[in-house]
């Protein structure tokens, strides 16, 4: 493995911000593999491994999936890679698991390059995440049961609680840089490769 070929980045932001779509963009466009911990997890409870029996109860039951299970979860999926050229969305979610993610990813000479965080005003999160759910609605489709107001916004607060360790973890390790994600999805996607320069 040449760590010339591998690539990692976090994507941390809070609910609404539009991770999802712009880091789905970056991994099409760069060759890289969105790693969403969710999709790894359904995947392995669909496929009926070990893993996947031992968290199915746990997801069933609604509750978090405990740390040394992630990371047994990540470490099988990038062990598998060749090269590491990885997107993390949605992981990892505390200090902790970030630490955990550091020492795989050396000993898989595969560092964390960068760590893009969007940035949106909160009040505009709220209105974003609503009206996705209106807009689902008026599709005729099954509305999220985090796209309503007050689920959004106790979101935003244990995002807030949760998240600000690790802005604190990659700003010290030189990794984390802010964007603005007011604007459209191509001005945010160009301050996003701005700040991979």
């Amino acid at each position: 493995m040449t760590q010339a070929k591998n690539k990692v980045v976090i994507f941390l932001g809070p609910p609404g911000a539009g991770k999802g779509t712009q880091a789905q963009r970056l991994a099409d466009e760069q060759g890289l593999l969105k790693i969403s911990t969710g999709d790894i997890l359904r995947d392995h409870v669909s496929r009926g491994t070990e893993l996947g029996q031992q968290v199915k109860p746990i997801l069933d039951e609604g509750k978090l999936v405990p740390d040394d299970i992630l990371m047994a979860l990540i470490r099988d999926k990038l062990a598998s890679m060749d090269d590491v050229r990885v997107i993390f969305d949605g992981f990892p979610r505390t200090g902790a698991q970030a630490q955990e993610l550091d020492m795989l990813l050396e000993e898989l000479g595969a560092p964390v390059n960068h760590v893009p965080l969007l940035e949106v005003p909160p009040e505009m999160l709220i209105e974003r995440i609503v009206e996705r759910g209106r807009q689902a609605a008026a599709r005729g489709e099954t509305i999220r049961s985090d796209d309503t107001e007050a689920v959004a916004r106790h979101r935003q607060e244990v995002y807030r609680v949760q998240t600000q360790p690790l802005i604190d973890y990659y700003s010290a390790r030189g990794h984390l840089y802010r964007v603005d994600g007011v604007g459209s999805m191509d001005e945010v996607y160009g301050r996003i490769l701005e700040g991979m320069k």
